[in-house]
């Protein structure tokens, strides 16, 4: 598959050549396929938002290259709002830059600023409400009606209906209640496998990551520390835990069991992929009965 996304010795310096000088991304090389869904993880101050929000133009590299199918995002900087319709950008907490008189008009913000026609503009947002589960009878409410996850939601349909070829969440679920956590990763799921547009997503939520995440970008101290497949990335769990981290908790019990002599495989990341296994070991002793 070709790259949508591309960095060449991508490097970020904040603070010029001033006292405070700070290298926040330092010489990072990374590919990513079209549909792809990336994860992003690393501790605070890795580098992550430093690094994502160069991805689509909103911080000009210092040094290095960012290409979008093929081409260099800053070869036009006048075009760079062009590469911003491409590469989509959700926010941590984006419900606080909702500002229209109703829920429909903020969805349909993004796509108004495309130059679209206004039928256009309506399909897209009544379409991107319904991958982001928004019942249609909240579309003409204020959106400060709305409840926290409700409010979220409308944000990040809000950027789904500009159809980016890679949409990046800056932590979707933080602040939310674990059913809602549940639920928003699911429609995200959703979007992914009907669209098979790239995701890149950044989270502090291991599990999160372990149930979606195709490959995972670790990001340590602003360099790519790993970047490899979900499962080969948690089997390093003493390195992630030496910058700070940690594996899922279920992926973490299954190690133990399998280092103390239960025949259980590698690679199990969530609780479904646990049970899987578990189940014909606790059958065979006579834990559980068949029904």
């Amino acid at each position: 598959m070709p790259a949508v996304l591309e960095t060449k010795n991508l490097t970020f310096i904040y603070g010029g050549n001033g006292p405070f000088r700070k290298t926040a991304v330092s010489d990072v090389n990374i590919s990513i396929e079209k549909g792809e869904f990336i994860g992003v993880i690393g501790h605070t101050g890795s580098g992550k938002s430093t690094l994502i929000q160069q991805l689509n133009g909103l911080l000009r590299p210092t040094s290095g290259t960012i290409l979008l199918n093929g081409k260099d995002i800053w070869a036009e900087p006048k075009k760079i709002r062009q590469v911003r319709f491409q590469v989509g950008m959700v926010f941590q907490y984006p419900e606080h830059q909702l500002f229209e008189e109703t829920v429909l008009r903020d969805i349909c913000f993004g796509p108004g600023n495309m130059g679209l026609a206004p039928e256009e503009i309506q399909r897209r947002a009544y379409e991107a409400a319904d991958f982001v589960g928004l019942k249609r009878e909240l579309l003409e409410k204020s959106p400060f009606e709305l409840s926290g996850g409700e409010k979220r939601r409308v944000a990040i349909a809000g950027v789904i209906a500009m159809d980016p070829d890679v949409l990046i969440l800056d932590e979707p679920t933080a602040g939310l209640d674990p059913h809602g956590r549940d639920v928003l990763l699911a429609q995200i799921q959703n979007y992914h496998q009907r669209r098979k547009n790239t995701i890149v997503l950044v989270s502090h939520s291991m599990e999160d990551i372990a149930r979606v995440a195709d490959r995972i970008l670790v990001m340590n101290h602003g360099q790519a520390a790993m970047f490899d497949t979900t499962e080969k990335v948690f089997a390093r769990g003493d390195e992630l835990e030496s910058m700070g981290l940690r594996v899922p908790q279920i992926t973490k019990i299954m190690q133990i069991l399998q280092r103390d002599g239960y025949p259980v495989g590698n690679g199990v990341l969530t609780m479904e992929q646990a049970i899987r296994q578990l189940a014909p070991l606790l059958k065979s002793r006579g834990c559980i009965h068949a029904q």
